[in-house]
């Protein structure tokens, strides 16, 4: 079949499959505090290399309103923003095969290695921006942490049954005092 788009199920075309590797380095510095994890990164994400690239997904501006402080816009920003609220970002997973940006469709995970977070910053708690997150997370680093994760509603816009006032009150109850 090659790289040739597949039917949906609602005669859409779905991207093929593909083994995609993480190319985002984690933000993290030694003053962080919290570890929020996401599953792997957005298509958008990747083509950035930069976290929640995607212009509908919440996640900055959920934190922006969490922290009370300006909505970043830039990479540059955005980097600054996490460390200056002590918070370090990355993914469980190192790599995948992965249709698009759906983390329904991932398979053949392979996690990335928390150590060098862990062993530099002062995490507090572990958060996780989602289900497939967490449940990764438990499966292949919490036997190796030892560190119970914080399941956070999703900030992607296919999590539509939340809304940005929901995740903002959700998330504040986990992060806003960190």
């Amino acid at each position: 079949m090659g790289s040739e788009s597949v039917p949906k199920h609602d005669g859409r075309k779905q991207e093929p499959a593909e083994t995609v590797y993480h190319n985002i380095a984690p933000v993290y510095d030694k003053n962080s505090r919290i570890l929020i994890l996401g599953s792997f990164p957005s298509v958008k994400s990747r083509e950035a290399a930069f976290f929640y690239h995607h212009p509908q997904n919440r996640f900055w501006r959920v934190l922006a309103a969490v922290t009370g402080k300006g909505l970043p816009y830039t990479i540059e920003e955005k980097r600054a923003f996490l460390l200056a609220n002590h918070i370090a970002v990355w993914d469980v997973i190192a790599s995948c095969t992965i249709h698009g940006s759906s983390d329904a469709s991932i398979r053949d995970a392979k996690p990335n290695d928390l150590g060098k977070i862990l062993d530099t910053a002062s995490i507090k708690k572990i958060c996780t921006n989602g289900s497939t997150s967490w449940k990764l997370y438990r499966k292949y680093q919490m036997p190796l942490t030892g560190l119970e994760p914080v399941r956070l509603p999703s900030t992607s816009p296919a999590n539509a049954a939340w809304s940005l006032e929901r995740l903002v009150e959700a998330w504040g109850k986990e992060i806003g005092s960190i």
